[in-house]
Formats: structure tokens, C-alpha cells, sequence
């Protein structure tokens, strides 16, 4: 569990608490017969506190990105695993040309 994992904790406790002080709200106003006008400015700081908490950690939580090139040296096969029967070499990617001729004009 790293810090972004810990603040995206943080920011759904947030977003959870604003959520009941919402609900609290409106059963306060039932109470007195007033209109619901909109959420108090306390739920609407905490709304955006939990929004910047969550966006954070889901930039942060996931980690490095990898490489998607083919050519990349991180995507190199070093070992065959043992199980070699979910390993298909003939498949419909050989009708396409290994390297394409394209130029632009």
C-alpha cells in the first residue's frame, strides 16, 4: 500500500462523509417544511477536496506505465514459460506484412 492507495482511501471517506451530511441535510429540512435549495458550503468544500483526493490517487495508485512499442526492450520474451500450451504461433497476424512500405507523398 503506497500513499496513493492511502489517499484515494482518504478521498472516498471524504466523498462518503459529504454524502451523509447531504442526506442529514435534507432530512433536517423535511423537518422544518423548508425548500432544498442546494447542499450547505461545507459538503461543497468537501466535494471538491474529496474530487482533487480521489484524482490524485488514481494518477498515483497504478504505478509506471510499461512500454507498448514491440520493439521495446521491456516486452522481450527471455524465457518460454513451462506450460507451452496457451502459446499460439499460428495465427491470423501472419496474412500482414512484417514491415510495412508506407511513404507519404
Amino acid at each position: 500500500m503506497g500513499a496513493g492507495f492511502l489517499v484515494g482511501v482518504i478521498g472516498v471517506l471524504i466523498l462518503s462523509h459529504a454524502t451523509y451530511s447531504t442526506i442529514q441535510y435534507r432530512a433536517l429540512l423535511k423537518i422544518t417544511e423548508e425548500e432544498f435549495s442546494g447542499p450547505p458550503i461545507e459538503v461543497v468544500i468537501e466535494l471538491i477536496v474529496s474530487l482533487v483526493l480521489c484524482l490524485w490517487a488514481a494518477m498515483a495508485a497504478p504505478g509506471n506505465f510499461k512500454s507498448i512499442h514491440p520493439q521495446s526492450e521491456e516486452n522481450r520474451v527471455v524465457a518460454l514459460p513451462a506450460n507451452l500450451d496457451f502459446m499460439i504461433f499460428n495465427h491470423r497476424g501472419k496474412i500482414f506484412p512484417l514491415e510495412t512500405e508506407l511513404k507519404l507523398k
